[in-house]
């Protein structure tokens, strides 16, 4: 037997991260399983994710019981749910995170869906998280909404380390590189250390080709048909290409000089939803240094099935390229595409976490009587 794709992908610079979060998972000794033998080496969690685990069987009932006979509100509740998963999936991956000197090893928790248009709130609740879950290795979410970047800034020069979520565009993803930047830059000319603050910046990727292949099929044009499924991957080998522009260069020498770490690309919303996509679509093309891929379960059993590991990142940008502009020879506007997508991703995420919300008040009441 060949090795295990998803350890081979370490070879080739790319962490492989879980796009889930249970206590099941957690206790039964899954979470510990998937790193130590497919080499699971961070998490991602997201409103969505939660509901799913909080709202199924009863793993959470001790718990919510007992913080409702506190008097806990359903979002006190779910804050404390949250964390706890969360500390305890730190610690299970603190060993990677001191092995890699830091670089990976990662649990991303996320701010209020409700605060993506909120600065200020956004700041206030990232540094209240930080401060709360007490782990080195923890990533808070905030997303890359124009309101999202200047708090991006404010936290990572505050020393908070930030997931950048809900990237669409290289527009978006350009502005929360340059805020990573000028935060290090602030922390530099203050004295501060720059290695113990990291981030990631996730690109979403089949929401991408979902609303722009619908826009496609509805044309009666072969040059539709030959650019289908193309937009998410070659924008985000795009946005690996900004990256490393971005990352070199005398303004990022210095910072590194001084300790500082890159804002790794990370590729996000990776399941195959047009079941006429190969499973793996948006792992396979996107494989190269300093990249992270996060994988619901399906995936990563799919890419540990049938996965095959190569540096595809840097491919054929030129075809890539060329594909873009066949979106805008045919009047599709990536720029709209990306703005709408943004305000359904906030959308997406603010519908499951009120619906956990209630959830959690009727189990409150339930469970306490």
């Amino acid at each position: 037997m060949g090795k295990n794709p998803l350890l081979a992908l370490a070879d080739h610079g790319q962490s492989a991260w879980l796009d889930n979060l249970t206590r099941g998972m957690i206790q039964d000794g899954r979470l510990r399983c998937l790193i130590a033998e497919d080499g699971i080496s961070g998490i991602t969690s997201n409103p969505a994710i939660f509901h799913k685990a909080m709202t199924t069987g009863t793993d959470y009932d001790a718990q919510i019981r007992a913080l409702g006979s506190k008097g806990l509100s359903a979002a006190g509740i779910y804050e404390e749910l949250a964390v706890k998963d969360v500390q305890d999936a730190l610690d299970l991956l603190r060993p990677v995170y001191d092995r890699s000197n830091g670089t990976d090893g990662f649990v991303s928790l996320e701010v209020s869906p409700h605060l993506a248009r909120d600065t200020e709130g956004t700041v206030a609740e990232a540094q209240h998280l930080w401060t709360k879950v007490r782990r080195p290795n923890l990533l808070v979410k905030i997303p890359g909404t124009p309101e999202g970047v200047p708090a991006i800034r404010r936290c990572l020069a505050g020393g908070v380390s930030v997931n950048v979520t809900l990237l669409f565009s290289l527009e978006a993803h350009r502005a929360v590189m340059l805020a990573h930047l000028e935060a290090l830059e602030a922390r530099m000319a203050r004295g501060e250390p720059l290695g113990t603050v990291a981030s990631v910046a996730s690109f979403f990727l089949s929401r991408i080709d979902t609303k722009v292949d619908k826009v496609l099929d509805a044309m009666a044009d072969p040059r539709a048909e030959a650019i289908r499924g193309k937009a998410a991957v070659a924008s985000a080998k795009l946005a690996y290409a900004l990256w490393k522009e971005t990352y070199s260069g005398p303004r990022w020498e210095a910072l590194r000089a001084a300790g500082a770490r890159t804002q790794k690309p990370l590729w996000a919303s990776t399941s195959t939803k047009d079941k006429a996509y190969p499973d793996v679509k948006y792992v396979e093309p996107l494989i190269g240094p300093f990249t992270i891929n996060t994988l619901p379960d399906e995936t990563v059993d799919a890419f540990r099935d049938h996965g095959r590991v190569a540096d595809t990142v840097e491919l054929d940008l030129e075809g890539e390229r060329r594909a873009l502009a066949g979106l805008a020879e045919l009047g599709i506007s990536l720029d709209r595409v990306t703005a709408e997508l943004v305000a359904e991703g906030i959308d997406k995420f603010i519908q499951p976490f009120d619906a956990l919300l209630a959830a959690l008040e009727e189990k409150r009441k339930a469970l306490i009587g």
